[in-house]
């Protein structure tokens, strides 16, 4: 018998197929950036320059990724015999196995406009996220858009695509050897290994339009990038200080007029908090609301609605109203985390969702050595984010919609009850303690202003399923909320603290748009707490020493949050981020620490979030950043920010003992 050539046509004809499937691949991809480019719209600007930027370096990294996504068939195409590969059931086969492809990459560009209309990015570590709370997003797509018209539409689309694909998809092969086709799979392989040494995420980032720089990545890339740095290890990526000139510059930041350090040690910030007059031992509840952007509330410089929230809009006159207040992220478990233990936040994934994040200081600790008692309450299910775990292991008692009773439930969507029904759990846990004598704390947070923005009828005149009717209808609650509180014996004895988690988007034209940070403090106790409006800055990490202090507690504490009554002015700074990107604002200058890059400075414009390059370099305002960011990192990831751990007063260093 005469052998069987190898000849280059062979190999041609056997890896035409991957041809096939790298031009569907980077047309699709292409055909996905023009359309997220048009729906972004006016935040790109006309320049041929940068449509040409974006749209040749996304080239880059539609290539890039195509390398990657290439190997199922090129393993096809390498392993299959060559009689199998040419027979008419192989053929069928291997057809079948192209439709699966190009099904899963048209379904993959549908989910990247659907991603993009939510978030105005490519997909990010919030991807990565929903992939570990699969039935909250499976449910919250299927309840927020029409999920079984679309797949029958891709799939119609995909059987078109295989119909006229056809004929570059015939099984051809003239006599290609293992041997050869093992050649091309292993110049494949060292491209691979090529393209993950040289080329990472960041690249891209070289526009001073962050829109730009989305658009010129690629989606699939962007989300593989972020789960391999879904954890940060702040010493590699970012700028350092010396462990010694940090821990004494953390000290000078964190010294205020009522904080005395307990001790020497250079390394242990534990301080004792001085209260300015008798302890009022009142209830506290903190309502930290789904998404509530202060570009919702009238009275603040980023406001774009109005009339859209009437009751909190008059609260506003009826309560201490901070007008400058940022969030420290863009997610709900940062302002958990900034709210129950006022740090700065980490690089990477919240504190709240990592391992080892038990017996934290936190704020239910200084409540409960006075006597309260302290719970977190939530209406959805408190698995979700690791939330039930983080707030019971940290002094809290965790209460989620297993606690609401069926017959006090109007509606519910898959986050959780509407906001209403929390609201009555509230008070039935807020009557128990009150029976029991016991004053109480707790932090509600709300679910109905996320999508699918599902609400009982009848609450507010605006159709379901819409941003504005969400945040309407939270108002409504929180109105109904304080007339029924009213009507309590407990009311007048009560501190309401109402704020956002972060703000209902993130993106912007820069990396860090400061306005889309900014976000509502009400502090509304009539009987206590006269009103007035604050306009000093203010962090989110700053809410719960400022309580305290409206409290007049004296306690010990190792929170870097301060209570904005006793600082001193000019020393007002806030903490905004990304997962990656840390944020340090203080007067006009906001200062952002970037892995593997330099310090940035930029003076950013608060109330549209555009922000121009520094003309002189402030070196107190980087080493202020470095020295907090970099401290919080090097504290929880050593275990020094739990109770009872090396560099810390032995003496104040249990729950319970505060």
């Amino acid at each position: 018998m005469t052998p069987v050539s190898s000849a280059p046509g062979a190999l041609r004809q056997r890896f035409r197929p991957l041809l096939w499937f790298g031009i569907l691949f980077v047309g699709v991809a292409f055909l996905v950036r023009l359309v997220l480019l048009i729906k972004t719209g006016h935040e790109v600007p006309a320049s041929p320059a940068k449509w040409l930027y974006l749209f040749l370096v996304g080239f880059g990294y539609d290539v890039v990724e195509f390398v990657y996504f290439a190997w199922p068939m090129l393993l096809v195409l390498w392993l299959l015999p060559r009689r199998a590969y040419v027979s008419r059931w192989g053929q069928r086969i291997f057809l079948g196995f192209c439709f699966v492809l190009a099904f899963f990459v048209l379904y993959l560009a549908a989910a990247e406009l659907v991603f993009w209309g939510e978030f105005s990015a490519r997909f990010n570590f919030i991807a990565v996220d929903y992939l570990v709370y699969t039935h909250e997003v499976v449910g919250n797509i299927r309840e927020s858009y029409p999920i079984v018209t679309w797949s029958l539409m891709l799939l119609a689309a995909t059987i078109a695509l295989m119909f006229f694909s056809r004929h570059a998809l015939a099984a051809r092969d003239d006599g290609s050897r293992f041997s050869a086709r093992s050649a091309v799979v292993g110049v494949w392989l060292v491209l691979t290994v090529v393209v993950s040494f040289a080329v990472d995420g960041s690249m891209k980032d070289r526009s001073d339009n962050n829109y730009v720089n989305e658009l010129a990545g690629n989606g699939p890339y962007q989300f593989f990038a972020a789960f391999r740095e879904n954890e940060l290890d702040y010493a590699k990526y970012y700028p350092t200080l010396p462990d010694k000139a940090m821990f004494a510059n953390l000290r000078a930041q964190l010294k205020t007029p009522d904080a005395t350090f307990t001790s020497d040690d250079p390394m242990d910030i534990t301080r004792t908090i001085a209260g300015d007059g008798p302890e009022q031992k009142l209830n506290v509840v903190l309502i930290s609301v789904e998404s509530l952007s202060g570009d919702y509330v009238e009275g603040l410089d980023v406001s774009k609605h109005k009339h859209l929230m009437p009751n909190l809009d008059a609260l506003a006159s009826k309560s201490l109203f901070f007008s400058q207040l940022y969030a420290n992220g863009t997610r709900t478990v940062r302002g958990l985390e900034a709210l129950a233990l006022s740090v700065p936040p980490t690089p990477g994934e919240s504190i709240v969702k990592r391992p080892d994040n038990e017996n934290l200081w936190s704020l239910a600790d200084v409540f409960n050595a006075k006597g309260y008692a302290s719970e977190f309450l939530y209406g959805g299910y408190g698995y979700f984010d690791n939330m039930n775990h983080f707030f019971a292991s940290n002094g809290y008692t965790a209460v989620d919609r297993n606690a609401i009773d069926s017959k006090d439930i109007h509606t519910e969507n898959v986050w959780g009850v509407a906001d209403e029904d929390l609201f009555t759990l509230v008070i039935k846990r807020m009557d128990d303690a009150y029976a029991k004598g016991k004053p109480y704390f707790g932090h509600v947070m709300t679910t109905s202003n996320h999508r699918p923005f599902t609400f009982p009828e009848g609450r507010v005149n605006l159709p379901q399923g819409r941003r504005t009717a969400a945040v309407a209808y939270t108002d409504w609650a929180l109105g109904d909320f304080l007339r029924r509180a009213a009507t309590k014996p407990w009311f007048r004895d009560t501190i309401f603290v109402i704020t956002a988690d972060h703000c209902a988007t993130s993106a912007g034209k820069t990396s860090l748009p400061v306005d889309r940070y900014h976000i509502p403090l009400y502090i509304y106790s009539p009987a206590h707490i006269a009103p007035g409006r604050v306009d000093r800055l203010m962090s989110q990490i700053d809410i719960p020493p400022t309580i305290l202090g409206l409290l007049h507690f004296s306690y010990p504490s190792r929170f870097y949050g301060y209570d904005l009554f006793k600082l001193e002015p000019g020393r007002e700074r806030a903490f905004i981020s990304t997962y990656q990107e840390l944020g340090y604002l203080h007067g006009e200058t906001l200062t952002s620490l970037v892995p593997r890059q330099p310090v940035k400075e930029m003076l950013p414009q608060r109330a549209t979030g555009d922000a121009t390059p520094v003309k002189t370099f402030d070196q107190a305002d980087a080493d202020a950043a470095i020295t907090y960011y970099q401290s919080a990192a090097y504290l929880f990831t050593n275990g020094l920010m739990k109770h009872g751990a090396p560099h810390q007063t032995a003496a104040t260093t249990t729950p319970g003992s505060l």
